[in-house]
């Protein structure tokens, strides 16, 4: 089993995901695969007022700090819990996203999340919490270019690390979300450069990186 290949949805490095042998995918729910942009997208950068967004369960050790530090702290962080269930409660969900400049990822009691592939799908900055998480595709995306990639411990620091990002920074990452967004989506007929081919190149890319020269 040393050499077979895992495929997994939450890539912890803590927890047996090697790099290098095993690919790390996305988690993300199936959109509809006969009109995947249907909804996808958000406002403008210059018309997105909220600087940072997340609502979620309590999931794990981390999201409980993320509240306590940011719940109802500045009205520019929209930091939520749980939100009620009902489809107006998905739209307000959705409706946030597409406002907000960055949407916080924090680690649930894995270390994915598919509010990292919805921000995407949103145009909305991911900012990813989460230790020891391996991105998916990192062998070719670079999520330095689309996300904000921060460690656990700065959760305190969250609204001075994202105000010091500059308005020009922020703008490339907004672009490289949008240019991502292809990567992310499921079709009825697999497409170039789709999820279904993003998954089968992994898998190729890791095995031929296990092979040794004879």
């Amino acid at each position: 089993m040393e050499h077979c290949i895992k495929a997994l949805c939450n890539a912890d490095v803590t927890v047996g995901f090697k790099i290098g042998r095993d690919v790390s995918l996305p988690e993300t729910y199936v959109r509809s695969a006969r009109n995947p942009l249907r909804d996808l997208g958000g406002k403008p950068a210059s018309q997105r007022h909220i600087l940072a967004f997340y609502a979620g369960g309590m999931h794990g050790y981390l999201r409980p700090i993320l509240l306590e530090h940011w719940k109802d702290k500045d009205p520019n962080m929209k930091i939520f819990g749980p939100m009620p269930p009902g489809v107006a409660s998905k739209m307000n969900y959705i409706q946030h996203m597409k406002s907000s400049k960055y949407c916080i990822c924090p680690r649930g009691y894995e270390v994915n999340s598919p509010r990292v592939v919805e921000s995407i799908f949103y145009e909305c900055v991911p900012v990813i919490i989460s230790d020891n998480f391996v991105p998916p595709f990192f062998e070719v995306l670079d999520w330095q270019a689309f996300s904000v990639i921060l460690p656990e411990k700065d959760i305190p620091k969250l609204r001075e690390i994202l105000l010091s990002i500059p308005k020009e920074k922020y703008m490339d990452l907004q672009l490289g979300v949008k240019k991502v967004q292809r990567h992310f989506l499921w079709h009825a007929k697999p497409m170039k450069y789709d999820l279904f081919n993003m998954i089968l190149h992994s898998i190729w890319y890791n095995r031929v990186y296990q092979i040794k020269p004879r």
